[in-house]
């Protein structure tokens, strides 16, 4: 039995690997994908993981991943299914959980959740052959890029609202596109974009395409009262239409939000003891790769302390 099964191998889950091996755990760490780093593996340029600024997203997951080797970490990979939770009567708090997968079954003492969240995509031509290079799906990670250059943000929610804002304060020009004719951002938010002199709200309008050789271009768009369609010259793309936790695995194992995202606070632990989740799949107010990196660390400290008092 391990001590510790680690689910998912992006920053927080690496991280926690560290962290738990120089804690003197036995542990585990599965990860679906024959690639461990998340979804930074995904990202062109990372300007803001501080001592390392302008490294490329890959070889900053890599990076994670030597590291872990070098301390030892077993990996498996495997499709986690679920996790099932039995209560030891003898000893209150004390849980023994098992990690279903699509492979073989793992028991724990403690379970780790790092299994990140999706962005939504658009689905449109260009999106992933341009995704890093203009194409991106957080404003506060990227925005720094594309100072002085024309951007378009897609959608219509808090997140659209607040990277329009948010990029205005850099950008020369910033679209926001919308395919209603009103937003679904806070008043306060709609207030402060339509008070902004560079942003231009396209309403009604949806992307049909982004273009580009090497980076993004421009974009089709099409409104979809008038039919009319037409080409806007930017420099990169927002995407901003939601955004989901990869927690449909486990559903029932502990409280979530409305949004599915796990509840857990900064020592990261769940309302089911033992159970603990990391990065973005937990509520939190900010979600990168170094607040993941921060959470793998806190994790660990409150296993241990689930540990000390509970075994």
């Amino acid at each position: 039995m391990y001590d510790l099964i680690i689910i998912g191998a992006g920053p927080a889950g690496l991280s926690a690997a560290v962290y738990a091996v120089r804690a003197g755990f036995h542990i585990l760490v599965l990860e679906k994908s024959p690639m461990s780093g998340g979804q930074v593996l995904n990202t062109y340029e990372v300007d803001n993981y501080l001592g390392l600024p302008g490294i490329n997203g890959f070889d900053l997951g890599m990076k994670f991943r030597e590291h872990a080797d070098k301390m030892g970490v077993e990996f498996a990979e495997a499709d986690v299914l679920g996790v099932e939770t039995e209560t030891d009567v003898s000893v209150p708090g004390r849980c023994i959980h098992t990690v279903k997968t699509d492979k073989e079954n793992f028991r724990t003492r403690a379970v780790l959740i790092a299994t990140g969240a999706a962005h939504a995509k658009l689905g449109v031509p260009g999106e992933e052959e341009l995704a890093g290079m203009g194409v991106s799906y957080c404003a506060t990670c990227d925005g720094a890029f594309f100072r002085n250059r024309t951007v378009a943000v897609v959608g219509g929610g808090d997140v659209a609202a607040e990277d329009a804002v948010f990029l205005a304060r850099t950008c020369q020009k910033v679209y926001l596109i919308h395919r209603r004719d009103e937003l679904r951002a806070a008043k306060i938010l709609q207030e402060k974009v339509k008070e902004l002199p560079n942003v231009e709200i396209l309403w009604n309008t949806i992307v049909e395409n982004i273009h580009g050789t090497e980076q993004v271009e421009g974009i089709g768009i099409c409104n979809t009262v008038s039919g009319e369609k037409q080409d806007v010259a930017v420099d990169g793309v927002f995407i901003a239409v939601g955004i989901r936790p990869n927690s449909e695995a486990f559903t029932g194992i502990a409280d979530c939000d409305d949004r599915g995202y796990l509840i857990a606070g900064e020592d990261c632990a769940t309302t089911t003891p033992g159970i603990y989740a990391a990065g973005d799949i937990r509520t939190k107010s900010l979600r990168q790769v170094i607040t993941a990196v921060a959470d793998g660390a806190n994790a660990v400290t409150g296993i241990q302390n689930y540990f000390s008092h509970n075994w």
